[in-house]
């Protein structure tokens, strides 16, 4: 981390209950949570934004996992990369076809909906001035509504945000996300090295 943030001994109120809550689901307080508290008010209102926009998601948490892997190589983010590369291993059925969808979901197998849901988060995350109508009734034509493409657009969009954020401050992916699998390391390393 290359910001002075608040450690996990140091912590109270809000940012003490967030970081109590994510060292008991995951045995640790992740780097993402941590480096939001160079400024001790982000951090409670980043889990609220994220808390809000996720509750209300009208797809699948495992389309929220698969678009944000797409946006994070988009954007470079080799940290969004590896946690979310990881969480998809059971989502996609084993870390063979994560790496396939890294390499290129068009080819990989998915399903038609996906990969012209993941071609739209793409584009989002590339450069968002190319998207067209012609983009939004492609994903329409395969069976998505306006929420669901607004919530496509808002994933990938806020990847491109927060995962430049990480990369900025200096945050980066924890043990639990890295892997002794060189093929795996090296196909999500996108940006950073891990």
């Amino acid at each position: 981390m290359y910001l002075k943030t608040i450690d996990e001994t140091e912590a109270t109120g809000k940012v003490a209950d967030i970081y109590a809550a994510q060292k008991a689901q995951l045995g640790f307080v992740m780097s993402a949570a941590q480096c939001l508290t160079s400024r001790d008010d982000l951090l409670p209102s980043y889990t609220e934004f994220v808390n809000t926009m996720r509750g209300g998601f009208t797809l699948s948490p495992r389309d929220w996992r698969i678009i944000t892997l797409i946006a994070a190589r988009e954007v470079k983010s080799t940290y969004c990369s590896m946690v979310y590369g990881k969480q998809l291993i059971a989502d996609l059925g084993g870390k063979e076809m994560v790496l396939a969808v890294q390499r290129d979901f068009r080819n990989a197998g998915l399903p038609p909906r996906d990969v012209a849901m993941l071609t739209y988060a793409e584009k989002v995350a590339r450069d968002a001035s190319q998207v067209t109508l012609a983009d939004i009734d492609a994903l329409r034509k395969a069976g998505f509504t306006d929420a669901n493409i607004s919530d496509i657009a808002l994933c990938a969009a806020f990847r491109c945000f927060i995962g430049r954020f990480f990369d900025a401050v200096g945050a980066g992916p924890e043990a639990a996300f890295l892997d002794d699998d060189q093929a795996w390391r090296k196909t999500l390393t996108v940006g950073k090295p891990a």
